[in-house]
Formats: structure tokens, sequence, C-alpha cells
């Protein structure tokens, strides 16, 4: 019996998500917020706090800096039940990455300071720690700039131990989405959204990235926002229903998403359950600021799921 259930490496910040903002961000203006919430961002290590919420055992690589952010991070995760033992703490000049979101009604700017994000390197890994699992998940490609050379060989590492295999991209900031046709080959579950679909498969068409991407990896998982969720294996389609639920904040309901889907994937559910589950975990989500928020409050979160499934 493996250690865990699944492992992920990648990227631990905070996220400072910014509410109440004008429409305009003019020049040269001092601009007043109405809320804000310092929450635990990173989409690896959303997915991460939130697979553990809901039960699964997770075991998590990463590298921050020797600095009070990197510090609370890593203390939200370690609380949400995570394995962070082996994060790597490292000092001098980087810091820790930080996230600020500018949150308005319909959409946001997201901001990032990389910093130890694009740090974390093959070195920092434990493969033996890594490989102690059922499945490995990896999360935000474009942004772990060190590690992103070698991540196709640490996929044919993992899966040569027995592991699946899931991979949610995340956007690329330079928009030039490279090197995914070799790496897909490796992943069993890719799990992008409907842009990033788009994106990786270079089509402007959601139906033709969809084929295009399904001929690469055995199952495309797609998160359609309020439409729901479809996953293509082979010739077969799934479709998901969003749940109707009254929206907080969505920052992180992509990556929640991953953790429902994934929580129930390696325990061998059927895909329509898997979608449905995924769906329910960034409905979740979104009833809380941030993407952990909602998962932290256990009470919150029984009663919302126990709810639901009576629906």
């Amino acid at each position: 019996m493996p250690r865990f259930d699944v492992t992920i490496a990648g990227e631990l910040n905070l996220d400072l998500i910014l509410y109440g903002l004008p429409e305009q961000l003019l020049p040269e203006r001092e601009l007043l917020a109405d809320r804000m919430m310092l929450t635990l961002g990173a989409s690896s290590a959303i997915v991460a706090h939130n697979l553990a919420a809901l039960g699964s055992r997770v075991g998590f690589q990463s590298r921050i800096g020797d600095d009070p952010m990197g510090q609370i991070a890593l203390q939200r995760l370690h609380e949400g039940g995570v394995d962070v033992s082996l994060v790597r703490r490292k000092g001098g000049s980087i810091t820790t990455g930080l996230t600020v979101i500018l949150h308005h009604e319909t959409w946001r700017n997201i901001l990032t300071y990389s910093g130890t994000i694009a740090e974390l390197a093959w070195d920092d890994l434990d493969l033996n720690y890594l490989s102690d699992a059922r499945h490995f998940h990896f999360s935000s490609y474009y942004l772990q700039t060190k590690l992103r050379p070698r991540v196709a060989e640490l996929f044919q590492t993992l899966k040569s131990k027995g592991l699946t295999i899931s991979l949610d991209t995340n956007d690329d900031p330079d928009d030039r989405w490279e090197d995914l046709q070799d790496l897909l080959r490796h992943v069993d579950v890719f799990l992008p959204n409907e842009r990033e679909a788009c994106k990786a498969a270079r089509t402007e068409n959601v139906e033709a990235a969809i084929q295009r991407l399904s001929s690469l990896v055995p199952l495309v998982v797609v998160k359609l926002g309020r439409k729901g969720s479809l996953a293509q294996r082979g010739s077969e389609r799934f479709v998901g229903a969003a749940k109707e639920v009254v929206a907080v904040d969505t920052v992180g309901a992509g990556d929640s998403f991953d953790a429902g889907f994934l929580h129930q994937w390696i325990r061998g559910a059927d895909l329509q359950r898997c979608l449905e589950f995924g769906n329910l975990a960034g409905a979740l989500s979104t009833t809380r600021p941030g993407g952990t928020e909602a998962f932290r409050d256990a009470a919150h979160r029984d009663k919302f799921l126990r709810e639901q499934a009576n629906k």
C-alpha cells in the first residue's frame, strides 16, 4: 500500500485578493478596495489542500523562501492535512512568490511575483517520496521555469514506478504554449479549461481541440465554467452539469474541480461520478473567498457536500 494517494510537486505561495475596485484602474490614482483576503494560493497548493480536505492522503514537495509569507503558506497547507515534511525552505534574495488578484464584478486581473515558484528544480525533488503514491498531479507547468525542462523525464520516471499522471497546465504568461505535444504523451488525465484546451491544441474551436487532445491523452477533462464540464475518453463523451450556487469568488474554482475529480478518479469511480464531484468541489470553492477557505471550514464544507448530495 503506497503512503499517499496523490503526490504533487509544485508552487506554494499566498494570494492577496482585493475586492470592490473600480472597473477602470487609472494611473497615478489611489484606488480603494472595500475588502481583502490573504489566503493560500498557487494552483498546486490549492489542489493539494482541497484533496486532503476531501479525505485523500497527499504528499507535497515545493520550494519556499525563508520569509513570513512562506511560513504562513506552509502552515496553511499543513493545517489542511497535507504532508509538507519535504518542502524546502531556501534563504537568500529570492523570496516566496505572491499573487495579487484584483477582483472586479465579472473579471479579474492576476499579478504574480514568481519568486521561489520559478526556482523549484530537479535537485529539490525526492523521487522516492513522490513515487510512494498511486497518482501524481502537476499544475502550473509554465510557471515552473527551472523544473520545466525535465518535467517529461519526471513523468516518465514516476510512470515507470506504476503511478498515473494528471496535468493542469494553467495559463502560459508568454502565451506561447510550447513543448506540450511530447509532454502530453506521458499524461493519463489532462485537465484544461476551455481556453487552455484551445491554446494547447492550437485551435480556436473547442470541439476540434478536444478531438486533437484526446488523440494524445487517454482522458481529456475540460472545465466549462457555468456550463459544467466534459470528459472525452476515446470516442466516449461524458458531460457534467454545473452546480447552481451563489458564488462569492471564483478564484481557485478550477483547481478545486481538479481536486474533486481526482479524489473520485483515483478510487475507481465512473467518469460521470468524477465529473459531478469535480463540479461539486468547484462550486464549494466559490462559496467563500479564495480557493481553499470553503474547504478549511469543515462544518461549512461538510454541510454543503451533504446538502448537495441530497438534491
